[in-house]
Order: structure tokens, then sequence, then C-alpha cells
């Protein structure tokens, strides 16, 4: 049984072994690989407006956040992070939870969703997203350093969920 609820201070420390497990590979995040316990917990749970988590067999599988983009004027546009255990990739998670974040996006009063810096060598990813409707709508030459490959570019992807 699968199923995704807002997360608990509580489920962090199943949300940890994952986020570090991310951060620390450099392959996908902009995240130091170095980031400890204390500033992931403000970076993934503190920080966002809200946090999930996907939930397999009472087990924590995959997270993500969903917070507003900007401030003001584009303060319509929210952004998401999502992160899946190594031990649940392959099993469609990702696609459940960006559909759920949509979902939640639009519930909340969103109109768009932007993600704002995926690595273009994230090719899952990419490829998942366009799947599921979003654009590249900017690319940023080089703006990522994976730590195998080098300097790669990071895109910009969009998507308007208001009808």
């Amino acid at each position: 049984m699968i199923e995704i609820r807002e997360a608990t201070e509580h489920d962090f420390e199943a949300i940890w072994p994952i986020f570090h497990e991310v951060a620390k590979a450099g392959e996908t995040y902009a995240y130091s690989p170095d980031t400890n316990k204390e500033q992931a917990f403000s970076i993934w749970m503190s920080a966002p407006n809200y946090t999930y988590v996907l939930v397999e067999n009472g087990e924590v599988m995959g997270t993500y956040y969903l917070k507003t983009n900007q401030a003001g004027p584009g303060q319509h546009v929210c952004n998401c992070g999502y992160m899946v255990s190594s031990l649940a990739r392959g099993k469609g998670f990702a696609t459940i939870m960006c559909e759920h974040s949509q979902q939640k996006a639009v519930e909340f009063g969103y109109k768009a969703m932007q993600y704002n810096f995926v690595a273009a060598s994230n090719d899952l990813a990419v490829k998942l997203w366009l799947k599921l409707g979003f654009s590249v709508v900017g690319t940023l030459p080089k703006a990522f350093n994976h730590p195998r490959l080098g300097y790669v570019d990071a895109l910009v992807m969009y998507k308007w969920l208001a009808e």
C-alpha cells in the first residue's frame, strides 16, 4: 500500500538517509555533499511551505517539498523538489509524487510550478518532467558542476497549472 502524507518532524529520521544519499552523490541537487543533518532539516523541513513523504508498507521511500518560488507578484508560482530512496527507484514513485504535488499546488492556489535548477545530466528526471507536461523554458550553460561529468547545463522547467 502506497500513501502520500504531510511529513512530521518525526518523519525526518526516515527522510535524512534519503537526503544524505542524494546530497552526498552531488549529481542532482545543488546542495553541498557535506550537508549535515541539521542543515538538511532546515532545507527540507523548515524552509518549504509543505513537506510530504511517500510511504510504502509503512516505510518512507520518497519525499518532496512544495514552496512558493518567489514573493509578491511571483507568489502564484510554486517550486518543488523530490527525492526517492535508491532502494525504491524505478517503481514510479517520482511520478506519483509529482502528480500529487501538482494537485496540492492547485489546492493551495498556485497557478504554475517551476523547477529552477534541473541538472541537464539528470536524464530520468528531465524525461519525466517533460512527460508530465513541463517545458524547458531556460538553459543555464554549465551552471551545475557534476562530480563525474564536470560542468553541465542546468535547466529551468515550468508548467502552467491553472485552467
